[in-house]
């Protein structure tokens, strides 16, 4: 019983996204100091795991979430996915005594028009 317990609480609520899969070029981070020429992109998901954290019932698709600011020949720069629990995830977790534990996921970055 232990062992279960502590094999959750390692595993549980586990994230992981494959930029490898999107098709276009994808870049975590710029040197220091320079500005990627581009459009910013801000997008809000929910993920959403049940039974403390085990389970995992919904996770956004990074390749979902591009697909709208992409377009042939695009790249992403400076891609950052951030993953926290605001008060509504962490009351909602509450009120289900950890049953259904929901996550949100903030992707951003730049979009560069094809050619730079």
């Amino acid at each position: 019983m232990v062992v279960a317990g502590l094999v959750a609480s390692l595993a549980g609520c586990a994230l992981s996204f494959d930029a490898g899969t999107l098709g276009v070029r994808a870049t975590l981070a710029e040197p220091p100091g320079s500005a990627p020429p581009g459009e910013e992109f801000r997008v809000s998901k929910k993920a959403v795991f049940l039974f403390f954290g085990i389970l995992r019932a919904a996770q956004p698709s990074l390749e979902n979430v591009l697909a709208g600011p992409l377009v042939d020949g695009s790249e992403i720069n400076n891609l950052s996915i951030e993953v926290r629990s605001g008060f509504g995830d962490i009351l909602l977790t509450i009120l289900t005594a950890g049953l259904v534990v929901p996550r949100t996921v903030v992707f951003t970055g730049t979009v560069a028009p094809p050619g730079n």
